[in-house]
């Protein structure tokens, strides 16, 4: 395997040249844990930052009975007579890391931009919950959302799932789950560098062993055994691992976008392309130069802000017409 592989974009790089070289193991793992969700500061500092937005913590039980908060960010003054899209958050952070909060700033553009609602999941974390455990989770969270719609003035036929890096390969899995049980109606799904594969075994994967620092082969590897544990591989359900999903026919509109300079580039190509060749809708981009997160860490980079925007006006279309033709 070539160990040859894209440059990083020089918006991009000044900050992977003072970020450490990082990884994650189990001792490490409350610290990074800590680092990783935002503070109850920042949080406030995140929803209200040039916005005005009504808050709503609900807390909802899993098929098992435990707990999953849900926090609803509406526009203010919200008419419920007349229903709005909804946006279906699921936060990123490899399976093991992170909170509802986390990328929040990524739908809160679009709650600005859009006049959407914005339901943001706290799905329990690997290791201590494994299998389909997460997704399970999240599905959950959505079917609430579809069963309580008028009360958010939430459009059902307008319900769109998302989520970045690990969010968004569980978002992947909740349509997969969704398309599979009949329930809820999904109108789009939005993946933001997702995390789709269990085998980390793409080109990609091997081209970027060892960083860059915001995620790596070994940190990849890390998170989906934190989440699948010693079980046979052969036994992965692709709701967990959504690259294993035989039939990638009937999902709604997918936008997927990932970076070229990353680990997940090559299985996320793989799979707006599955979905290409089963019939269905797919948007791809690959943002020559991105590394995982780019557009998130560095915001204001021209890559960032292009990458923003397009996925912006994507999800605007199809909102608008079903489509994004």
């Amino acid at each position: 395997m070539t160990s040859t592989r894209p440059e990083i974009d020089p918006e991009l790089r000044p900050l992977l040249d003072l970020m450490p070289a990082a990884t994650l193991s189990t001792g490490m793992l409350p610290q990074v844990r800590d680092l990783a969700a935002p503070t109850g500061e920042s949080v406030a500092g995140l929803l209200t930052a040039g916005r005005t937005v009504d808050r709503h913590d609900v807390t909802i039980a899993a098929p098992d009975g435990m707990p999953v908060p849900l926090t609803v960010l509406s526009p203010p003054g919200l008419d419920r007579s007349t229903p709005v899209p909804c946006v279906y958050w699921v936060h990123g952070g490899g399976m093991v890391m992170g909170d509802r909060f986390s990328n929040i700033d990524i739908p809160l553009e679009w709650l600005d931009e859009l006049g959407v609602v914005v339901v943001t999941v706290d799905y329990r974390l690997a290791p201590e919950a494994t299998g389909t455990t997460l997704v399970e989770d999240c599905y959950r969270g959505l079917a609430w959302v579809a069963e309580h719609a008028a009360d958010l003035g939430v459009d059902p036929a307008r319900l769109v799932v998302a989520g970045t890096s690990a969010g968004g390969g569980l978002a992947a899995g909740v349509a997969l789950l969704a398309r599979d049980r009949g329930t809820p109606v999904v109108a789009a799904q939005v993946l933001v560098c997702p995390m789709l594969d269990h085998r980390n075994d793409t080109g990609s994967s091997h081209q970027f062993a060892d960083g860059p620092a915001t995620w790596s082969r070994a940190m990849n590897a890390f998170g989906w055994q934190a989440v699948l544990g010693e079980g046979p591989a052969t036994e992965v359900s692709p709701y967990v691992s959504p690259a294993r999903a035989d039939d990638l026919s009937g999902l709604p509109p997918t936008y997927v976008d990932v970076g070229s300079a990353e680990v997940f580039r090559d299985e996320d190509v793989s799979y707006a392309s599955r979905i290409w060749a089963a019939g269905g809708h797919a948007e791809l981009h690959v943002w020559a130069g991105g590394f995982h997160g780019f557009d998130a860490l560095v915001p204001e980079a021209r890559v960032s802000t292009a990458a923003r925007r397009t996925r912006t006006d994507w999800l605007g279309r199809v909102l608008e017409t079903g489509n994004a033709s």
